[in-house]
């Protein structure tokens, strides 16, 4: 090889460097320029919570001494106070007792029932959100059953009951599956 073919080579190879990081850099530029320079976008988080009774106990200790066969009907709501529609749910958490396993219980929102079983089967896991969301600042009225069935036998008597009645909320816009975690 001659001195000429290597300066031609070379030359060949330094201008190639040169073209090659030239458009690196204006690709490099356009990249940047249409990632940082976004106008006229803003984003606005939004806060979930929910009124249930206004904190008030749905039914009070030593209200009423169940027996057998008897059925009491006190009425409650929620409410919305999110930032948008929301899903929600109503459970039993804390609970303990033996009537836990007996008493049965049935959360109706108009004709609809919203939750049924026994206070221990209604747990936040095990409960379902309902099928119609809260609109923004909607309140509900909602009526709750306790019933003691008839059959209950005597391993129950003197048998109490002591639980907290919740509500749990979550943003029913892009959650079309009720996910609560």
């Amino acid at each position: 090889m001659n001195k000429k073919n290597i300066t031609r080579r070379l030359s060949a190879g330094i201008f190639a460097i040169i073209c090659l990081s030239v458009c690196l850099c204006i690709t490099t530029f356009a990249l940047v320029y249409t990632t940082v320079k976004v106008e006229n976008n803003y984003f606005q988080t939004g806060g979930v919570g929910i009124n249930l009774n206004d904190g008030k106990a749905v039914i009070e200790a030593n209200e009423f001494l169940f027996e057998p066969g008897m059925t009491v009907e006190k009425d409650f709501f929620v409410e919305n106070t999110s930032s948008d529609a929301v899903y929600y749910k109503v459970y039993f958490n804390n609970v303990s007792g033996g009537l836990a396993e007996v008493l049965e219980v049935k959360i109706t929102s108009g004709d609809r029932v919203i939750a049924q079983g026994t206070i221990a089967q209604l747990s936040e896991k095990t409960t379902l959100a309902d099928d119609d969301d809260l609109s923004l600042n909607e309140k509900r009225e909602l009526k709750i059953y306790f019933h003691f069935p008839e059959g209950s036998g005597n391993s129950v008597q003197d048998g109490f009951l002591s639980f907290d009645l919740c509500a749990k909320a979550v943003q029913s816009r892009n959650n079309p599956t009720k996910l609560f975690d």
